[in-house]
């Protein structure tokens, strides 16, 4: 570097290396100066910092001839502090680049980095002057050019085709004995070989990473021995974080993500991102400045409207970013085209997505936010899933997201595990959840694969804790176990915790296959939580955000009744790939009624007959079975001949006691069943165990049903 410093562009937003040097451009309203600030090595100052020449559009930008890939930088910016009306400039902090490729180092708690006085009375009102440059992360200056990716292309899996599987990078390894130590919780540990085996013979389709956007470890939770494990408290939206990166913090991180990528696309395994978009990391108005908050905070966040020292907070983070502005919208659909055609991920779960919809403070289905999606060639196209709520007033929106969208179905996640757990009047919501929702999706131009049916995520029980606690165990988090859903869950399961007792863990098993079951025969896309098809426990914590330990990594000891549920699971994944009938890309036709003629779907009573409308207001009625008729279902073989598919029975039975259910005419077989040993068909009748579920395979002779 010679001292020159040309004008440059205002675009492309971020440091850009060309192979001659770095161009920067920073988008600051408000600011009166920004300058870029170069340093040798973590906290240690080149000899001077770089104010950008330039002011284009809101854009401050300067060119460094001679600057190399691998340069640290950070940004100083230069206004007015006025925290009462919204402006928290102050130049002594070093800031991170919204657009930066990559974050070097860690947080130094003890440094200065709030931009206030921590002890001083007037609290976030007051100014600190304290240089902050050697205790918070530094910038890295990358070469995207430089990856290999061999031809990788997107996948492009079928919707109705995917089997998601949600999992935790650093986590998912942490204990396996055959990844390499070095490797373990790492990128490239999730595609060490052992693990790409295991994912492969589980017969998943996509892994939904949490968070793997650079992320805050906040002091109040190192304080206590925590820490941030699940990463949903981003501070840059385009660095992947160092803490799952084998290679080093300099761009390493960037290379080792990609060749994970690349790693599961040969797999035939897509990667979906679970994105946090709605907040930051910075908090509430004693949060620190770290990046947004001090370039440019009106711009960045929602603000109160007649005290703009204060925050709108629709996450309960303390802060929620200002998606009505069109910089904030640009900087979420750069990052995401990042990932996408830089990256190659396959799609994105949007945390709280009814924050991203949210105008004028209501939330609103046509917002920007998605009409700008709806029409990009590049996003419009990948994988689109929404959390569809948030904490604010009106936020639970499920149902009600635009027609390019797939959402995380609540709906379904309640009615399964209310009818199992045994609640009475659950079969008509049951009904609607098994055949896809259509209640919830059908009038809007969209279909069964648009809802995401789960029964377990990352944030709740383990598949193995639903059904075996009562009431959460969280005094680990160090908040008196008042942290996490406070949800009763009334399994009945005899004893709280494990015990030797082998009835009440057959039980408990039993109501694991049938959780699972009824995920993978139901119609949408299933999602699977890692561990949960080895009955994983974190011994009745259903929040484990803060536990970087082996309460939250999973569990590769798999035997006896892990085995077996590991065996079970591949099963059904096996068998649903292997069926177009049970993963219709389109509503099936059934009816409630008998004047109706649609024949795709037929229910069917304990009693052998077609139910009756009478029959769906039975308060206690618990058992139902479903008939899938494959005869009118033409899809192509791998010979490339027409041919239709297999019909199926699936009986449910969530009463506690036996029961005799009459099967249909019709000739059936047993495929699979839930309960301990195969149940007996005597005189047209299934003798079906208390809670299990059964799956036959056979052609009902409709004419004779009654």
């Amino acid at each position: 570097m010679d001292g020159k410093i040309l004008p440059g562009k205002p675009f492309p937003l971020g440091a850009t290396f060309d192979g001659n040097g770095v161009n920067f451009a920073v988008y600051s309203e408000r600011a009166t100066q920004i300058e870029i600030c170069l340093f040798d090595d973590l906290g240690v100052p080149q000899s001077r910092s770089i104010p950008l020449p330039e002011f284009t559009g809101f854009v401050w930008h300067g060119y460094v001839p001679g600057l190399k890939a691998g340069q640290l930088y950070g940004i100083r910016a230069d206004g007015e502090f006025n925290p009462s009306a919204g402006l928290r400039f102050n130049r002594n902090k070093i800031l991170i680049d919204p657009y930066a490729k990559a974050i070097a180092g860690r947080m130094d708690w003890n440094a200065p980095i709030f931009s206030y006085p921590m002890d001083h009375p007037d609290a976030d009102l007051a100014f600190d002057d304290n240089d902050n440059a050697t205790g918070v992360p530094k910038c890295v200056v990358i070469d995207d050019d430089q990856f290999d990716w061999e031809g990788d292309a997107p996948l492009k899996i079928p919707w109705n085709d995917s089997i998601i599987y949600e999992l935790h990078v650093r986590g998912f390894t942490m204990r396996h004995p055959e990844v390499p130590e070095a490797l373990r919780g790492t990128y490239l540990g999730l595609v060490s070989e052992p693990v790409i085996d295991y994912l492969k013979k589980l017969g998943v389709t996509a892994v939904e990473l949490l968070p793997v956007h650079d992320f805050l470890r906040e002091k109040h939770l190192l304080d206590k021995g925590l820490t941030n494990y699940w990463g949903y408290n981003t501070r840059n939206f385009f660095s992947p974080t160092t803490l799952y990166s084998s290679s080093g913090d300099r761009g390493q991180q960037v290379t080792e993500f990609k060749q994970m990528v690349k790693q599961l696309h040969k797999a035939g395994i897509e990667v979906i991102l679970d994105v946090v978009y709605n907040h930051t990391c910075e908090g509430n108005h004693l949060g620190p400045s770290i990046s947004f908050r001090g370039l440019d905070n009106p711009t960045y966040y929602h603000l109160v409207a007649d005290d703009k020292r204060y925050y709108m907070d629709y996450t309960g983070t303390g802060n929620s970013l200002n998606v009505n502005h069109p910089q904030v919208l640009k900087l979420i659909m750069d990052s995401l085209r990042y990932w996408v055609t830089e990256m190659h991920v396959d799609g994105f779960r949007f945390d709280l997505a009814s924050v991203l919809a949210r105008e004028l403070y209501d939330v609103d289905k046509l917002a920007a936010f998605f009409d700008i999606i709806h029409q990009d060639p590049i996003l419009s196209q990948v994988k689109l899933i929404a959390e569809p709520w948030d904490v604010g007033m009106g936020g639970y929106q499920v149902g009600n997201f635009p027609v390019l969208w797939s959402e995380w179905n609540g709906k379904y996640r309640d009615a399964v595990r209310k009818y199992w757990k045994g609640d009475e009047w659950q079969i008509q919501e049951l009904s609607a959840r098994l055949l896809g929702s259509s209640d919830l999706y059908q009038d809007d131009g969209r279909e069964p694969y648009n809802s995401i049916n789960f029964v377990i995520a990352h944030d709740g029980f383990t598949l193995a804790d639903l059904v075996s606690y009562n009431e959460k165990h969280n005094l680990a988090n160090g908040e008196e176990n008042r942290d996490g859903a406070d949800d009763n869950n009334s399994w009945n399961c005899g004893v709280e915790g494990y015990t030797d007792d082998p009835a009440i863990n057959e039980l408990r098993l039993r109501q694991m296959k049938n959780l699972t079951a009824t995920l993978l025969l139901s119609q949408g896309v299933p999602m699977i939580c890692a561990g949960d098809e080895v009955a994983r426990t974190q011994l009745g914590n259903n929040n484990c955000y803060c536990q970087d330990n082996e309460l939250s990594w999973h569990d590769w000891e798999i035997s006896g009744h892990k085995q077996e549920l590991l065996e079970f699971t591949r099963k059904l994944i096996e068998l649903r790939k292997a069926h177009p009938n049970l993963r219709r890309h389109k509503f099936v036709r059934w009816r409630r009624l008998h004047h109706e003629t649609a024949r795709d779907a037929i229910w069917i009573s304990p009693d052998g007959r077609e139910m009756t409308e009478e029959d769906w207001h039975v308060g206690y009625a618990r058992t139902i079975g479903l008939y899938l008729d494959g005869t009118k279902l033409e899809w192509l073989s791998e010979d490339g001949d027409i041919v239709t598919d297999e019909s199926f029975l699936l009986l449910l039975n969530a009463h506690h006691e036996e029961l005799d259910f009459t099967l249909p005419p019709g000739e059936f077989s047993l495929l699979l069943t839930t309960a301990n040993e195969p149940q007996p068909i005597s005189g047209g009748k299934l003798k079906m165990t208390g809670r299990s579920l059964t799956l036959m395979r056979g052609r009902m002779q409709v004419s004779q049903l009654a």
